[in-house]
């Protein structure tokens, strides 16, 4: 392909990509501007918070959840083993609110995905039957519980997921990748989200923040059904539209994602995990459509094919459209911008996003948890064996 028709179709892709930013931020500001669900009745809840090691201002995160204006729910602490980093701080907030928290060990291991054998067993303890998965690294609103309790009221609603927004990157220490993972949590995958949802009656839901009740859990054959898959929160959302026949609702409250130290090596890991994960789930054509909800780099490519003071101007127009959606989203997440700083650093989050696009485009294979697995399609997981795991395999096999 000669190098100007190769630069004319990353600009139009550039150009398609700035549109759709700009109506996605339209999308988050319209989800915003509903009111907020009020609950009739209030039944009790527990929140099931798996914890794996000492998340940024883990501390304050469970602060956050001790007392919440709710009349009746628990705190369940998951960990795996009581060696884990988290268990003394966990055990501590058990102790100071033993009626809020309680801390549960899990039991066995049922599948290949590490917070689901923790679901599992949180699940089994909870005394509650509308059960909220939580991430150890949210804080949320005061208003959170009624909102679930409001639309899980509803018996046509089998899911509730929620807005996110990336916040900490302010705090003394705060690391480039935490930079770049507040502001992609909070400029890009939060308007996208709410995008699909509003306009496209797409259901994409992120496990930070899913409420469920235990009844709709157990028809799907319970946490274990999601234990060998990656993405467990877009199976079940797919489950309970498919197979409960049940709407996956998006609320109105925001739920803060803390990312304080994250380093930018970290951000790339995390992401191309991701990106791994959105190619099996999404097939390859919508795949490839995500390269459009990056206009920045797109355009950067069409001026390394084909120099000129029009695409350069394009380059440079893309990287300012993206401080603006990025400083936009922000007010309407998080009532305040980021910073000058934070937002010029969004080129360099663009540039690692396209080499964990990149990632997620060639490669099946991720490491999580210290564990190196294979992504199939729908994200079910395998373990990946090494070429010595086969050796001593074929010699096992071979004495048998």
């Amino acid at each position: 392909m000669p190098s100007h028709v190769l630069a004319l179709a990353l600009t139009v892709a550039a150009l398609l990509g700035l549109l759709i930013g700009w109506g996605q931020i339209a999308a988050l500001w319209l989800h915003l501007r509903r009111p907020r669900a009020v609950p009739v009745v209030r039944p009790p809840i527990s929140i099931l918070k798996p914890l794996c090691g000492l998340d940024d201002r883990l501390a304050g995160n469970l602060l956050s959840f001790a007392d919440l204006p709710y009349p009746d729910y628990e705190v369940l602490l998951g960990v795996r083993s009581r060696n884990d980093p988290a268990y003394p701080l966990a055990w501590m907030a058990a102790r100071r609110w033993p009626q809020r928290f309680r801390v549960v060990v899990q039991e066995g291991e049922v599948g290949l995905n590490p917070k689901v054998n923790q679901l599992v067993t949180l699940a089994r303890h909870a005394r509650h039957d509308l059960l909220v998965i939580s991430d150890s690294n949210t804080r949320v609103e005061p208003e959170y519980l009624d909102e679930i309790a409001a639309h899980l009221g509803d018996p046509t609603v089998g899911l509730v997921t929620h807005p996110l927004a990336g916040d900490g990157e302010r705090e003394p220490g705060a690391r480039l990748g935490a930079i770049a993972d507040n502001l992609h949590l909070t400029g890009a995958i939060t308007p996208a989200v709410v995008t699909a949802k509003l306009v496209c009656r797409k259901d994409y839901v992120v496990g930070k923040s899913m409420a469920m009740r235990r009844a709709d859990i157990d028809a799907l054959g319970g946490f274990a059904s999601v234990k060998d898959v990656l993405a467990e929160d877009f199976v079940l959302g797919r489950a309970v539209v498919a197979r409960l026949g049940k709407r996956v609702v998006l609320g109105r409250s925001v739920v803060t994602c803390v990312s304080v130290r994250r380093p930018l090596e970290g951000f790339f890991r995390r992401y191309a995990r991701w990106n791994v994960m959105q190619h099996q789930c999404a097939g390859l054509a919508a795949y490839l459509g995500l390269l459009l909800e990056n206009p920045g780099l797109l355009a950067a490519l069409a001026a390394l094919v084909d120099p000129s003071v029009p695409s350069l101007a394009l380059a440079a127009t893309c990287c300012a459209s993206r401080m603006a959606t990025d400083a936009l989203a922000s007010w309407l997440l998080r009532g305040r911008s980021f910073s000058l700083q934070a937002l010029l650093a969004g080129g360099t989050k663009d540039l690692v996003c396209g080499a964990a696009w990149i990632y997620g485009l060639v490669s099946h294979s991720i490491e999580w948890r210290s564990n190196r697995l294979v992504v199939l399609s729908g994200s079910r997981l395998r373990i990946k064996q090494t070429s010595w795991d086969k050796a001593r395999l074929a010699r096992v096999g071979a004495t048998r």
